[in-house]
């Protein structure tokens, strides 16, 4: 699949089928994220990559902060529902930005970097045959998810890749042109 069919036919698709991703797909996924752009070659990207049991740190840390918010009859169910998010998908990728504190550099270009990196998985994937969904929401952002996930104190999450082999075809994508969104200055 050349990159631009990539880039055309990727979507974001959540139904996956439970069966484990080879270790090598995954590399190879990373390594593909790895190569995103960077201004100033910080690369500050960071993954951690979640399979089999270890998905139970991300399932702790949604089930501690659900139950955080719910009245105390209602704990014991919201922990178990927010738990099960955490094995929607076989693998699941948390990404960061551990921006750099080099002179010149700046916050919003390294966040920018490591959502570079996170495009470049989701197209990887696709193009390896998995199907991928890029999760955020206020659990993500929580200091418990932080400290779960064992984030340094300047490292930011910017995202949950759940990734795996598709459950059913993906949808196809609708797009207005590009022309519809673009202003040409000569």
């Amino acid at each position: 699949m050349d990159v631009l069919e990539a880039i055309r036919t990727r979507r974001s698709y959540g139904r996956v089928r439970q069966e484990p991703v080879p270790r090598e797909t995954i590399e190879a996924i990373l390594e593909a994220a790895n190569w995103a752009p960077s201004h100033h070659g910080t690369e500050p990207w960071r993954f951690r990559v979640m399979t089999g049991d270890g998905r139970g740190v991300l399932a702790k840390a949604y089930g501690d902060i659900a139950a955080l918010g719910a009245p105390e009859a209602e704990r014991d169910a919201a922990r178990a529902k927010a738990e099960a998010k955490a094995y929607r998908a076989p693998v699941v990728i948390a990404v960061s930005a551990l921006p750099s504190d080099a002179p010149k550099v700046v916050r919003g270009e390294e966040l920018a970097a490591a959502h570079a990196a996170v495009q470049n998985l989701l197209l990887a994937a696709h193009a390896l045959g998995l199907a991928a969904i890029w999760r955020t929401g206020e659990p993500m952002y929580h200091p418990l998810m932080k400290q779960a996930l064992g984030l340094q104190e300047t490292e930011e999450l910017v995202g949950l890749i759940y990734l795996g082999k598709p459950e059913g075809t993906l949808p196809e994508g609708k797009r207005r042109p590009a022309a519809e969104k673009t202003v040409w200055l000569a």
